[in-house]
């Protein structure tokens, strides 16, 4: 019947619908497709620096053992808080300028600087000073962490080391679903006094160059969402919709039939 047709043709277009917007090729969503067999070198140079609020944990101890009671005062339990000494459980904070107050040496500037460059620097002072002979400096990140955005929620990544790579984090955060695209994978970070955006691709190598695949304390990485998805999250309501309509105009047909075939002749 027509009315069979129409619904027939209906529901055709409805599927041929779903499937183009519900085709995710491995490609579009496979990481790192671009990888060479032979592997590619390292980039050490991208290490997490000293940003202002990061709270850092940091001991002066002696290379040679002998100085005992001469590295005592740089490693003060209690102290002035407001000065920002170490305390039993907290760190030393980084105030707006980038900068803390270390027993004796007063106020550093520390950042821009990586963990091995603090530990360098303080080492150095101390030094230079005449304070200590042979220091051995230990500087730890205690609050590196990350933020994840996506339209599911968000998630706080703790990092439990000082070095975090873009890919670790997504892993850390359960991965990317198959309706996250994965070239507009944004992350916020504070550079010079402004939030600047940068966006990565996770299928190519070209990550491992780029200054923001290693990543820094309190970036925000956010996701944005195929339109496909919004479609999909809706279909079972809009094919249960159809279905009633349909359900609804095949009885009546069905009635209006059965009404002509017992329909009285006048």
């Amino acid at each position: 019947m027509k009315t069979n047709k129409s619904t027939f043709y209906l529901l055709f277009l409805i599927a041929l619908a779903v499937s183009a917007t519900s085709c995710v090729t491995t490609k579009t969503v496979r990481y790192l497709q671009d990888m060479p067999t032979y592997g590619m070198p390292i980039n050490e140079s991208l290490e997490a620096t000293v940003a202002p609020y990061d709270e850092l944990r940091i001991y002066v101890l002696s290379n040679t053992g002998k100085d005992d009671e001469l590295i005592k005062p740089f490693n003060v339990l209690g102290g002035n808080l407001s000065q920002n000494y170490v305390n039993q459980g907290m760190g030393y904070l980084v105030d707006a300028e980038g900068n803390i107050q270390f027993p004796v040496l007063g106020k550093l500037h520390v950042q821009g600087l990586t963990r091995l460059q603090l530990q360098d620097t303080i080492a150095a002072q101390l030094i230079r000073n005449g304070q200590l002979k042979d220091p051995l400096v230990v500087a730890r990140f205690m609050n590196f962490k990350v933020f994840m955005l996506s339209s599911s929620g968000g998630r706080v990544i703790n990092v439990t080391n000082e070095r975090c790579t873009f890919l670790e984090a997504l892993a850390m955060a359960g991965g990317l679903d198959w309706y996250t695209r994965r070239d507009r994978i944004g992350v916020m970070r504070e550079v010079n006094g402004k939030r600047v955006i940068h966006y990565l691709d996770p299928r190519s190598t070209e990550i491992f160059n780029d200054e923001f695949f290693v990543l820094q304390q309190n970036d925000i990485i956010f996701t944005e969402e195929r339109p496909y998805k919004f479609f999909n999250s809706n279909l079972n309501t809009v094919l249960g919709f159809i279905s009633s309509i349909t359900g609804l105009a095949t009885s009546a047909v069905a009635i209006y039939s059965i009404y002509k075939m017992f329909k009285p002749n006048n």
